[in-house]
């Protein structure tokens, strides 16, 4: 019996690993794909990928008879509360990251994502009031020292990187305060519905302004924006499939996928300026996730033994 569990146990590990690194390679793909939608404007792309993931939840939600789920989190004023401001946050989130992509700043956004676990941590001394070991203190540090590198070196601040880490990590705090209350699919559903009358305000602006491109650019253009719903939604059920599965260690250490992806594609596909200073602030925010990491595995290894010793 106790092995029957333990391959079950292991198997479901796997499967979530593979969730988690499909998740994490879509997500490390966007850039590709969002360079597609040029001309589009940054502000009409997150407009429809709100829209169109909206639609594709509410048919997500249909074949997959959750619509339950969702009135059952709607009778709570808090959950919804918490998912409007997870709304407004991811928001945030895909308009600083279309803008990055779309105008020549996916580096930049890579940093973004790098710096993202040390923003957590920080969050979560700051609003949750944990107590950090050592070696996050000096993880948190040396991210310091790099933005501080990144800044002499650029001539500004990187506000595209730091908008994108504390837009997810805040983002993350929010989601946190839900829990397993709220599924992904109702949370997206709800997330992006409030978000609705926001994007298509942006989209009358948007057609005032500049002309809306959408079925404008050719059947290329068309099909890619159309998808973006979907393209929206995928990687995050396969997150929260991974999340029910492997454990917190392993998605933390493929989540480095995403921004690696991203720098890769800035600097050697899109050929994006790197200067000396920018190696030495990635560097170092690199050295500062080896000291994340290795703290992390270490804290993982010591509750595992631990555990055993009780369990003996």
């Amino acid at each position: 019996m106790k092995q029957k569990d333990a391959r079950a146990r292991g198997n479901a590990t796997v499967a979530g690993g593979v969730y988690a690194f499909a998740a994490y390679l879509l997500w490390g793909m966007f850039p590709l794909y969002f360079l597609t939608l040029l001309p589009s404007t940054p502000w009409e792309v997150v407009s429809w990928r709100v829209l169109l993931s909206v639609v594709f939840c509410v048919v997500a939600l249909t074949v997959m008879r959750a619509w339950s789920a969702l009135w059952r989190i709607m009778r709570q004023p808090r959950l919804l509360g918490w998912t409007a401001a997870a709304g407004i946050l991811i928001f945030v989130n895909w308009t600083v990251y279309l803008i990055a992509t779309l105008t020549g700043h996916v580096i930049e956004a890579s940093l973004g994502y790098f710096i993202n676990p040390i923003v957590t941590v920080l969050l979560g001394v700051l609003v949750l009031r944990e107590r950090l070991r050592p070696a996050q203190w000096v993880a948190i540090a040396i991210a310091v020292v790099a933005v501080v590198v990144i800044v002499l070196g650029y001539g500004q601040m990187p506000w595209i990187a730091l908008g994108l880490a504390f837009s997810f990590g805040l983002y993350g705090l929010a989601k946190n305060r839900v829990g397993p209350s709220v599924d992904a699919l109702s949370g997206l559903t709800l997330e992006t519905a409030w978000l609705t009358p926001v994007a298509a305000g942006m989209l009358i602006w948007v057609s005032v302004t500049g002309g809306i491109t959408f079925g404008t650019e050719g059947v290329t253009h068309t099909v890619m924006m159309a998808l973006t719903g979907v393209v929206t939604a995928v990687p995050l059920l396969l997150f929260a499939a991974a999340t029910r599965r492997a454990p917190l260690s392993l998605i933390g250490l493929l989540q480095f996928l995403t921004p690696i992806l991203q720098f890769l594609t800035g600097a050697f596909l899109l050929h994006e300026q790197m200067s000396v200073e920018r190696w030495i602030g990635f560097g170092l925010v690199w050295l500062a996730l080896i000291v994340l990491t290795v703290d992390s595995l270490t804290g993982v290894r010591r509750r595992g033994v631990s555990d055993v010793t009780e369990i003996a």
